[in-house]
């Protein structure tokens, strides 16, 4: 199964994903790890990325969609994948077309979780707080959201025009979000 999951920062994308990824057997591939991990190991990507970050920016098509198409290529993800945090803009969507092709593939459906703002805020500043992440002030979270209903959103016009795309409620427990999305895959799985 070839998936996406779509929502603003902070509505738990992360979380399901590797909930998802476990229950499905393949293999959750987040942009977002692919970052901090070469944040952490101060690589030339890393700083690059560390910078824009800092600042409440998204890193550029062209560094991710080459990040994306060389994880897709790997042999776990052979049998399919759940995207996070990629793609995030209509030129990513045209990229992942064209790096799937390349394969005879295509997405089988794109999960966005719906959430209220407010109270994915909270909920990032809260984090913050207890990973110590930097990069998660109140402002830069705002602005992330921003960026994200500008750039991103739009999105799920084109994954709905498509017939791809299924939108489930983020707000709630862990597993009560999960239980909403696990029967949503159901009809992605047998359709």
């Amino acid at each position: 199964m070839r998936l996406i999951i779509l929502g603003p920062p902070g509505a738990g994308k992360g979380t399901q994903a590797a909930k998802i990824a476990a229950d499905f057997g393949i293999p959750a591939i987040s942009t977002g790890d692919i970052f901090r991990a070469n944040i952490k190991n101060e690589t030339d990507l890393g700083l690059q990325v560390k910078e824009v970050l800092a600042g409440g920016g998204y890193v550029t098509d062209e560094i991710t969609n080459a990040i994306v198409r060389d994880r897709l290529f790997e042999d776990d993800a052979e049998r399919g994948f759940l995207l996070d945090g990629y793609p995030r803009t209509a030129a990513q969507v045209d990229a992942l077309d064209a790096i799937l092709a390349e394969h005879g593939h295509s997405l089988d459906g794109v999960l966005e979780l719906t959430v209220d703002e407010d109270a994915v805020v909270s909920r990032l500043l809260k984090r913050a707080g207890t990973e110590g992440r930097e990069d998660d002030s109140e402002e830069v979270i705002r602005e992330r959201q921003a960026i994200y209903r500008r750039e991103t959103a739009p999105l799920t016009d084109v994954y709905s025009r498509r017939g791809l795309l299924v939108q489930v409620d983020g707000m709630g427990s862990v597993d009560e979000v999960f239980a909403r999305i696990t029967g949503a895959l159901q009809g992605v799985a047998h359709s």
